[in-house]
This record gives structure tokens, C-alpha cells and sequence, in this order.
């Protein structure tokens, strides 16, 4: 085979792909993972991962922390590492294109540069759902924002506004009370759908507001954000309130155009749909993480799909050779 062949080839660099690339690299495979951004994902986001199993404050025998619980970009770095040790190589570039042709997958890059493979894993996880209100766009980046970590520090002391109802808006809004004593959490429904122990902790910080049945109607400003609109979901009631930013954590985007350019088959919701080898309707053709329809979205369920997925990606090749 040609210099540009691999046996495995995985699109996506977080937790499900970079886990993959460990197994299928300690499987003898050759490994090639593509990526558009940086490793790690969404977990980059994560400021304290403190429900991966084994991810705990270290102590020594007089109770001093000898190494605290991992970051999201910590645990990221090394997943990137251990998949180099192991023998992976990384890519960084945006794929176009997939396609399959006599058991043999083709991938293309926007750049013109393009790899074959007997095989690949398709681990492109979810991007955030935007509001779509007007100001939204228009201040991104200047007040309104889809990662705390990110662009937190900025605003500091000031007023926040967190959208969402899930675990990421508790996560991230839990971030945010260490930089501020004015957090406020909105949601349109009367109740929260994070996981009940995240909620409890949320809702019982004395930094974030907790408020509910409100959505953002208009995000305004000048140069920056300086007011947002509000709805009350049951009432109806609009009205203005300052604020100094919107940090909006909605629910997510699957990210599988290349999914369904080649063929293989969607939910309703346009997530890849595998059964349980992490196997799509196409031979040859895995998914996992965030990407996969049904997934529990958690670091620890999508390094799980990777290595599933990897493992029999490579019974799939030694099965073709």
C-alpha cells in the first residue's frame, strides 16, 4: 500500500477518538486520527472532571493533596499523549469528503490532501446549539459565549446570564460563581434536566441564581452586551435586564454531514445510529461519542465507545485480510 494508507483512520480528536486511536494502535494497526481543531473536544471545556472514575484528589499520609482531580484539558493532553505513545499519528486538517469503493475508504481534505483506509471511525462529536435571536451573532465574542473556560476570566465580578437546563449549563454556571458572585441561570422549562446530584449543587451555590420558565428574546448592546430581553414561558411577561454577558449552553449539533454523505444511516435527530460494536449500517464504518445516536454524552461512556468501536474495527480488518 501507498505511504498515504492506514488500516484505521479516525475523524475526531476527543475522548471517543483519541481512545479509539490507544486501541487501535495497541491493536498492531496502523492509526491516523484527523482532526480540525485541537484534541480533546468538548472536554477541553471542562474545567474540573471530577466524575471520571479514578479521577480523585491524591493524599499524602498527613492529608495533603499530592495531585488534584484532572482538568478536561489535562485529561485531554494526556489521552493525546498515550495514543502517540502507543503509536498514533495525528493529522490536523478538515475533511471533506468519505467515501467507500471496493472495501477500501478514501478521505479528503479540504487542503487536497487525502488518505485511504480499511477502515475508519467516524468520532466528530457535537458542536452548540446557538439560541438564534438576533444579537446573538452579533455580540459573539463580545458578551456572548459557548465556553466558560474559555472566556470566563473576562468577566470577572460582573453580571452573567447562563442559558440552559442541562448538565453542561450547571457545569459551566458552576464555573462561572468562582468569578462571580452574579450568576443567573435561566431555563424555559420548570425544572432542570441535568443529572439531580449536579443540579442540587448548582442551585445551592449562593453565587447562581436559579431562575426558571425564562427565555433570551433579544440579546442588545453597543460595542459589547449590555441588556438582554426576557420571556416568561407562562406568562408571557417581557421585560429588560442588564447584564454584562450570555453564556449560552443549549443542547448540541451532531457534527455528521460525513455520515450522511456516504450513506450511513441517521435518527431523527441526525445522530449516527450503531449497534452495539459501535458498527453503522455500512461495513467498515464505525461511530462513537457524542456522536452516536443514544449515547449517554459523558467523557467516560465515549472513551468506552472508542475502544468498543476500535476493537472491532480491528476484528473488521483482520477479518478482511
Amino acid at each position: 500500500m501507498t505511504d498515504n494508507y492506514v488500516d484505521l483512520l479516525i475523524i475526531g480528536a476527543g475522548p471517543a477518538g483519541l481512545t479509539a486511536a490507544q486501541y487501535g494502535s495497541r491493536a498492531n494497526l496502523k492509526v491516523l486520527v484527523i482532526e480540525q481543531l485541537a484534541s480533546g473536544g468538548q472536554a477541553l471545556v471542562i474545567d474540573v472532571l471530577e466524575n471520571y472514575p479514578g479521577n480523585i484528589e491524591q493524599l499524602d499520609a498527613a492529608g495533603n493533596v499530592v495531585s488534584g482531580i484532572k482538568s478536561g484539558y489535562d485529561f485531554a493532553m494526556d489521552l493525546h499523549k498515550q495514543a502517540e505513545n502507543f503509536g498514533s499519528s495525528f493529522f490536523s486538517g478538515s475533511v471533506s469528503s468519505l467515501k467507500k469503493e471496493n472495501d477500501i475508504f478514501t478521505i479528503s481534505l479540504a487542503d487536497g490532501t487525502f488518505y485511504k483506509a480499511a477502515s475508519v471511525i467516524i468520532a466528530t462529536g457535537a458542536k452548540p446549539r446557538f439560541l438564534g435571536v438576533p444579537g446573538e451573532k452579533e455580540f459573539s465574542g463580545k458578551g456572548v459565549s459557548y465556553c466558560a473556560a474559555c472566556d470566563g476570566n473576562f468577566f470577572r465580578n460582573k453580571k452573567i446570564f447562563v442559558v440552559g437546563g442541562g448538565d453542561a449549563a450547571c457545569d459551566e454556571a458552576r464555573y462561572l460563581s468562582r468569578l462571580t458572585d452574579k450568576v443567573i441561570l435561566i431555563h424555559r422549562r420548570d425544572t432542570f434536566r441535568a443529572q439531580k446530584a449536579l443540579v442540587e449543587r448548582t442551585i445551592n451555590n449562593p453565587n447562581i441564581e436559579a431562575r426558571y420558565n425564562l427565555v433570551i428574546n433579544e440579546i442588545k448592546g453597543s460595542a459589547k452586551v449590555s441588556s438582554v430581553i426576557l420571556r416568561n414561558t407562562k406568562t408571557g411577561e417581557v421585560y429588560e435586564e442588564e447584564t454584562d454577558a450570555v453564556f449560552i449552553f443549549a443542547g448540541t449539533v451532531p457534527q455528521s454531514e460525513l455520515a450522511r454523505e456516504i450513506g450511513a444511516a441517521l435518527d431523527e435527530s441526525g445522530y449516527i445510529i450503531t449497534d452495539q460494536k459501535m458498527a453503522t449500517n455500512i461495513e467498515g464504518l464505525f461511530a462513537a461519542g457524542d456522536i452516536r445516536s443514544g449515547a449517554f454524552r459523558q467523557v467516560v461512556t465515549a472513551a468506552a465507545d472508542g475502544a468498543v468501536a476500535a476493537h472491532h474495527a480491528a476484528e473488521y480488518i483482520d477479518e478482511k485480510n
